[in-house]
This record gives structure tokens, C-alpha cells and sequence, in this order.
């Protein structure tokens, strides 16, 4: 694979921007070996002819290498210069002395371009770096607290036996040594450590890289028992002087409280009503395994963030290295020694903050996290990438040969009986099986459409799992979701065959409540798997699903994140689906199927849970928008607010027509249904897509985009306007002689999944882009120690 490819596939996603651009370099050095003037090559049989006349140096002669000259200043091609600047750091420029030889402005262009290119990954590795050791000086207050809380909780007497002049004291002075020895290690060493090869970084599940196990573990395996608990510390001192500046550790707890991390309902209300809540310290073990739970998932992604801008180091350093080769293979000059010089003495390849705070987390989870257990501990922080499993893709190809020979067996057996021949028949069956199975079909298509959606997210890499949140090594790949899609669909092909053969032998006839069942008893085992304690099936996303699904439940009491309203615009494509369980209900709630007969719509409680059934999707993303009104005072999820209110305005309406069918339900439901879609299509493509910008460099879309056919985006539009109207038949009561009523509904149900499945790719795609726009690669993690200084400082 080529550099460029590789470096690619390596980069974070949302760091993009800040990667130096090889690519572009690439083609100034195109454009200068193109206007290079084409001189003939040297013989070099030549050359080697006349070294055979040299005076042999004999075989034991001993070779004295020479004191390297200074290099006359007329021999070289480039001056490399740091210019110091006040309030924005060094700056690095270089002269190109050949810019009077034949193509040297295309050279000189192309230096220039290339010190662009370096500052801006300087500048922006310096601030990422201060940014960590911000964040580590917090993480060291945290634990701080930790070791103190753990101290009361585990020897609560230890208060009374002890003083700041005592054992803690000692001990924090042993902690402060320890920290000084470790940081006096020479930089050299510590910078030969921090560059490995690249074939030693290792993919993970979103694409991203970091440095392998085994140079860490060299590192530290004579490391002593005692590490430091200190991650960070800007300044060395002595020992001494350290000890006698530290706290001890329990004088910490009365200067900290609790922070609320977990939300709940209970808290929302409190929140609401101005009640205070608790966050005075209870000692007590339920609380101290809470903090170190939380402190542990704070050191995890910490470290995570250390480990890619590790690799943001290293691959860059290689970039530049690359990229000057090939400069002095095409220009046949020799630049690079003096250029990659500079490089390794700038920040960017000199620093080894990093590397040594990487350590100190390592040691300082490994103590406190796992016990001392480093294979354990590094496993937390060092997950490996979720393999493709064969046995995935075998069971798919299994399940997808299985769900087509029973879709071919049905519309044998359909075709055989002349179900849809016979008129009383045929009602019979439409009216009562097919929306019983139809839900079956809803929930088949919207996870292959997802299952799609994973494709093309990872093909164009949109890191959908950093969006939603996904834990890593849990997120589903595309054919894992289609496994599960096919898996179900087999499921109820065969129910729907078995109920049909079952029908067709005279023999079992006395099993016919029996066989009307069979719908009840699928519906019944899913929701037994997906309530499922154990580890199987797909556990960690299952919970994940269903905290999504009683957090749109519950709206607004719990904070808004995006899995939560992602999830709510989902459930609002399903309202058919929302509409065959209340069947579900009240079909065999009746006892309508021992008689396979339908009289729930001529009950006036099923028509009035008709109405609300279908705005339970929206209500829940109405009240979604108005948390987020109230908590972020923006004023545009009032506005999307509106937008779910017209929708639920339309569907209402809409439902009281097909009830009454009135002149003036329609008319009302078409008005409705009107200003709904027209409001609904503007803001899926100008506020969730982020199209239709007449500034924008690419005419009518973003100026970011990751397809690169903008036609696609075109097209896209259009069929989401025309879904948008699939309503229509609603009203305008569309008839095709070869499809029932419940079918043509059905239909329109399908073209709303699809619609759906294709805003998801789209929606997401935004919000990746936003993300790269402003460096957004990692999600913030609440800390449960809150320190009153830090309270005073904001004030």
C-alpha cells in the first residue's frame, strides 16, 4: 500500500484538517518533475569500468573516517531558519537558494507550501499537548481525592491515628520522589521510545492507530512497585521541597464535593423545582466504587486521546520524511538531511510529554484500576480491534439463501390456495394476517436500510461509533445487523408457512387457535431476546438500545444526547409498525383470533389509541427539543419543536379521515399534511443535511463533502422530497386493483423507512463534519470530585 493510502486509513477522522496535506505536496512535486529540464542519465557501466583501474586498498587496511567538513554554504539547496514570534510560538522557514535554476518557482512554491504544512501540524500538536497536560493536572486532583476516599472507606480509624506530619505525609513525599526521578529521565531516551515503526501501529475498531504493546511493555517491566500516582508536573523540584508542599491526602476531602454525574428522572425533577442537591462525601463502599468507576473510564479515554496523538506525531514525522525523499529523487538535490534535522529538533519531534505521561497513566491505572494486573490493565486501555469473524459471514450468506427459498415457498403456497384469487378469502387474510406479519417486514427493512447506512458510514469515514457513543469493540458491523435482519425475517417467513400449511391439512384443523398464535409467539421470543440478561447475542448493544429506547420514553427527564434523538427520529418512521402492536392487543386481547376475525375497528377504545399510538413518536421528540430549548437556549430546537407539533397536527387529522371520511377531515388533513411535509423537507436538507448553502463552493450543498459524486446529493434531495409527499395516498385514496388497502399502506410505511434510512446517512454525515470542523474526536467524561478553588476561579 502506498504511503499516502496508508496514511489515510491511519489519520483521526476528525483531526483531518490538521494532517499535513501529502497529498497536495505530491502534486507540486508532479508539477516540478514535469518542468525539469530531461537530461540524459549517466552511463553507469562507465563509472564502474574506470573504479576497476583504482589501486587495490588491500584487505587488512583499517579505514579512518574523517572529521566532517562544514558544508559550504554554495553547495546547498535549502536554508532552514526559526523565526521567533511573540505570543505564537517559533515558526520555521526555508530558503530555497536554486530559485534561479530552470523550474525553481515551482521549488520555491513547493518549500513554501511545505513550511505551511509544518507549522500548521506544529502548532497544532502544541496546543493538543497543552490541552492533555491541563487535563492531567485535573486527573491528578481526582485521584488525589480517590486515595483519600478510599483511605476513610477501607481504614476509617486512619483519621484519628494519623496527622499531616505522620505516615501520610511520608507517603506523599515518597509519591513526590518517585514522580521527580521519573521525570529526570533523559529526553533521548524517552524520544527513541515514542518512534516506532509503522507497521507496529495497530488498527483499531474506528480506524484509528496508536503504538503497539510490546514497546511499552519493555519499557516498564522493571518498573518498581511504588509508582508515582502524579501524572503531570510542569516543574522538577527536589524531593524535599515537593514533600513539604503537598497535602496530605485527607485534608483533600474538605475542600471537594460530589458531582452529580448520573442523571435520573429524581434528578431532573430536583433541577426543575430549585431543590439543592446532596454533594456532601458519604463514605461509604457503594460511593467508592462509583467514583472509581467513573475515574476508571476517565483514565481510559485519557489515554486514549494520548495514544492518537501519539500516532498524530509519528505519522506526520513520516509524511515529512516521505515527502522530502521523493523531493530529492525528482529534483536530484539533497534537502532532506538538513530539513528532517529541523524536524527532529522542533516540538513536534523533540517533545516527549506524551510518551511520559502515557507511562504514568499506564502505572498509575495498572496500581489503582486491575490491581496490579498489567495484562489486565492494558487490555482496558489498549482494546484490540473487532475482527471480522467468518463464522458472521457464513451464518448471513445461511440465513439470506434461507430467507429467499421461504419467500419463493410462500408465493408457491399463496399462488396454490389462490389466496389472493379469492375474494373472502383474501380479505380475510389481509385484514387479519398481513398486519400482524407486516410488523415483522417494518422492523426487517429499517435494519437493513441500517445496516446499509453502516456501509457507506465506514466507506466514507464518518466514525459513527464515536457519534453515537458506541462503546469500543461492541458496535455492530453491517453484517452483523444484516444477520439479524435475516435471522428475523426466516423467523417469521417460516411462522407464516407453518400457519399456512397448518391451514391447508384438514387433519390439524383442531389446532387452528394453535396455529393463530404462532404471530403472538414470535413477537413474544424477540422481546425475550432483547430483554435477554446474557452475554449473547449481541448483549452490549441490546442494553445500549433499550437505555436509547427509555430515555425517549421518558423525555424530558433525562438529558438529550444524540443517540437518544437519533433513536426518537427513528421510532417516528415506524408509526405503522406502533400500529400493529395495538392489533397485536386487541386482536387476540378480544379473542378475535380463535375466530380469525377483526372487529377492532369498530371499538371506540381502539379508535381513540389509534390517534394516539401514531403521535407517541413524535410527542417523545417534541418534548426532546423543548429539554434542549430550556437547557441551551436555542432558539432553533424551539423552532424543530414546531416542526414535530405540525407533524402530529398532520398525522391526527390524516387518522380522523381514514376514520370518518369527511369533506372536511380531508380538506383539514390536506392543509395540515401540506404544511407539515414543506416544513419537515426544509429542515431535513438545510438544518440535518447542511445543503442548500448559496455561498457554499459546491453550488447548492456544503462546501465539505465525503462522496465525491455531488450528484448523489442531488438525487437524494429529490427522493426525499418526493417520500416526504408519500401521504398523498392518504388522502387523495389512491386505488391499484392488484393491491388491498392494507397493502398499499404498508407500501407507503415502506417508503417512509426508506426515506429514513437514507436521511440517516446524511444526517450523520453532517454531524462528522462538524465535528472535523471543530477537532471534536473525543466525548467528555464526567469526573466525580468537584474542588472548590476550581469554583472560585470560574466565578
Amino acid at each position: 500500500m502506498k504511503f499516502g493510502k496508508e496514511l489515510a486509513s491511519q489519520l483521526v477522522p476528525e483531526w483531518k484538517e490538521a494532517y499535513v496535506d501529502y497529498e497536495y505536496l505530491k502534486t507540486l512535486l508532479k508539477e516540478i518533475q514535469v518542468s525539469k529540464p530531461r537530461n540524459h542519465p549517466a552511463q553507469p557501466t562507465l563509472k564502474r569500468r574506470l573504479t576497476l583501474y583504482r589501486a587495490f586498498s588491500g584487505l587488512t587496511q583499517r579505514h579512518h573516517t574523517s572529521p566532517t567538513e562544514p558544508t559550504d554554504i554554495e553547495s546547498q539547496a535549502i536554508l532552514v531558519n526559526t523565526v521567533k514570534r511573540d505570543g505564537d510560538g517559533d515558526r520555521y522557514e526555508t530558503t530555497f537558494l536554486m530559485a534561479a535554476d530552470e523550474g525553481g518557482g515551482k521549488e520555491l512554491v513547493y518549500f513554501r507550501k511545505l513550511d505551511d504544512e509544518f507549522n500548521k501540524v506544529v502548532k497544532f500538536y502544541k496546543d493538543k499537548v497543552d490541552e492533555v497536560m491541563k487535563e492531567a493536572a485535573v486527573l491528578n486532583k481526582q485521584m488525589d481525592a480517590l486515595i483519600a476516599f478510599r483511605i476513610k472507606v477501607d481504614n476509617p480509624q486512619w483519621h484519628v491515628a494519623f496527622d499531616a506530619s505522620g505516615e501520610i505525609t511520608r507517603l506523599a513525599a515518597d509519591v513526590a520522589a518517585s514522580t521527580a526521578v521519573l521525570s529526570a529521565s533523559t529526553p533521548s531516551a524517552a524520544r527513541a521510545s515514542r518512534r516506532v515503526p509503522l507497521d507496529k501501529i495497530e488498527e483499531d475498531g474506528s480506524g484509528r492507530d496508536g503504538q503497539s504493546d510490546e514497546s511499552s511493555d519493555d519499557s516498564n517491566k522493571h518498573r518498581k512497585e511504588e509508582e508515582p500516582i502524579v501524572l503531570h508536573n510542569s516543574q522538577r523540584h527536589k524531593p524535599k521541597s515537593i514533600s513539604g508542599s503537598r497535602p496530605a491526602p485527607l485534608e483533600i476531602l474538605s475542600r471537594v464535593t460530589m458531582n452529580n454525574t448520573v442523571e435520573t428522572p429524581r434528578s431532573t425533577i430536583k433541577g426543575f423545582l430549585q431543590v439543592p442537591n446532596q454533594t456532601e462525601l458519604k463514605f461509604n463502599r457503594e460511593n467508592l466504587n462509583k467514583i472509581q468507576e467513573q475515574l476508571k473510564i476517565a483514565f481510559i479515554e485519557f489515554y486514549h486521546k494520548l495514544r492518537l496523538l501519539k500516532s498524530y506525531s509519528f505519522l506526520n514525522i513520516l509524511a515529512f520524511s516521505k515527502i522530502m525523499k521523493k523531493y530529492d529523487k525528482i529534483s536530484s538535490r539533497s534537502t532532506s538531511k538538513p530539513y528532517l534535522k529541523m524536524v527532529d529538533n522542533s516540538y513536534l519531534g523533540s517533545s516527549d510529554e506524551v510518551g511520559k505521561l502515557m507511562e504514568r497513566v499506564e502505572a498509575t491505572f495498572i496500581k489503582h484500576f486491575t490491581n496490579s494486573n498489567r495484562s489486565k490493565g492494558m487490555r482496558f486501555l489498549r482494546p484490540k480491534a473487532k475482527k471480522e469473524s467468518h463464522t458472521v459471514t457464513v451464518s448471513l450468506g445461511f440465513f439470506a439463501g434461507c430467507s429467499v427459498a421461504l419467500t419463493l415457498a410462500l408465493i408457491l403456497i399463496m399462488r396454490a390456495r389462490d389466496i389472493l384469487e379469492k375474494e373472502g378469502e383474501r380479505t380475510l387474510y389481509m385484514e387479519t394476517m398481513f398486519p400482524l406479519y407486516s410488523l415483522f417486514g417494518f422492523v426487517v427493512l429499517h435494519m437493513m436500510m441500517y445496516a446499509a447506512n453502516i456501509y457507506f458510514w465506514r466507506r466514507y469515514r464518518v466514525n459513527y461509533t464515536f457519534i453515537f457513543g458506541f462503546k469500543h469493540g461492541t458496535e455492530l458491523r453491517y453484517r452483523e445487523v444484516l444477520l439479524l435482519s435475516f435471522g428475523l425475517s426466516v423467523l417469521a417467513l417460516g411462522s407464516i408457512l407453518l400457519n399456512l400449511d397448518m391451514e391447508m391439512d384438514p387433519k390439524t384443523g383442531d389446532y387452528k387457535a394453535i396455529t393463530e398464535l404462532l404471530p403472538l409467539g414470535l413477537v413474544g421470543l424477540v422481546t425475550v431476546i432483547l430483554l435477554c440478561p446474557f452475554n449473547i447475542i449481541y448483549r452490549s448493544s441490546r442494553f445500549f438500545f433499550l437505555k436509547c429506547v427509555f430515555h425517549c420514553i421518558c423525555a424530558p427527564l433525562y438529558k438529550v444526547l444524540l443517540p437518544d434523538f437519533f433513536l426518537a427520529d427513528q421510532l417516528t418512521s415506524q408509526v405503522q409498525a406502533f400500529r400493529s402492536l395495538e392489533f397485536y392487543i386487541c386482536y387476540y386481547g378480544w379473542e378475535d383470533y380463535k375466530k380469525r376475525q377483526n372487529s377492532c375497528k369498530t371499538n371506540a377504545t381502539y379508535n381513540t389509541f389509534y390517534f394516539i399510538v401514531a403521535s407517541v413518536p413524535y410527542w417523545c421528540r417534541l418534548l426532546q427539543c423543548l429539554r434542549r430549548l430550556v437547557e441551551e437556549k436555542d432558539v432553533m430546537q424551539g423552532v424543530n419543536g414546531l416542526k414535530y407539533f405540525s407533524t402530529i397536527v398532520a398525522i391526527s387529522t390524516r387518522t380522523a379521515y381514514s376514520l370518518n371520511k369527511g369533506d372536511h377531515w380531508r380538506i383539514m388533513a390536506g392543509v395540515a399534511s401540506v404544511v407539515a411535509a414543506i416544513f419537515g423537507t426544509y429542515w431535513d436538507l438545510v438544518m440535518d443535511w447542511g445543503l442548500l448553502q448559496r455561498k457554499s463552493k459546491n453550488r447548492f450543498l456544503r462546501d465539505r463533502l465525503l462522496v465525491p459524486h455531488t450528484s448523489i446529493y442531488f438525487v437524494a434531495m429529490v427522493l426525499n422530497v418526493l417520500l416526504r409527499f408519500a401521504w398523498l395516498q392518504t388522502v387523495l385514496n389512491f386505488q391499484v386493483s392488484f393491491l388491498h388497502r392494507e397493502s398499499l399502506v404498508a407500501l407507503v410505511a415502506c417508503l417512509e423507512i426508506i426515506r429514513r434510512g437514507i436521511w440517516n446517512f446524511f444526517r450523520l454525515e453532517n454531524e462528522h463534519l462538524n465535528n472535523v470542523g471543530k477537532y471534536r474526536a473525543f466525548k467528555s467524561v464526567p469526573l466525580p470530585f468537584n474542588y472548590e478553588e476550581d469554583d472560585n476561579k470560574e466565578e
